[in-house]
């Protein structure tokens, strides 16, 4: 098939997918247990997500100066930093690693 027919048919599931979401009844949102499931999927997604970007390379796995800024990160975080300040310690601590020669 053509790379387009399959850019289509994604596009098509997206939409339907989103068009599905619209379709749920308000009560069944407005249960707190389904807001529980919610707020835990978007913690997990977001777990995943910093993971991955934190120890791939392409195809392949590795440890380089992202650990170091996700570590001092979360060190940053942990003792209750504002959000700039975390974002300047992993920026430091990731250019601190290089410079000390971490790939």
């Amino acid at each position: 098939m053509n790379l387009w027919i399959w850019i289509l048919i994604a596009c098509g599931i997206s939409y339907l997918t989103k068009l599905a979401g619209y379709l749920v009844p308000a009560r069944l949102m407005e249960n707190p247990h389904m807001t529980r499931v919610a707020g835990t999927l978007t913690i997990g997604l977001l777990a995943s997500l910093t993971v991955v970007n934190t120890f791939s390379s392409g195809q392949s796995l590795v440890i380089d100066a992202r650990l170091a800024a996700l570590v001092a990160a979360g060190v940053a975080l942990w003792l209750r930093a504002p959000f700039l300040v975390v974002v300047l310690v992993g920026a430091g601590a990731a250019a601190l690693a290089r410079l000390l020669g971490a790939p």
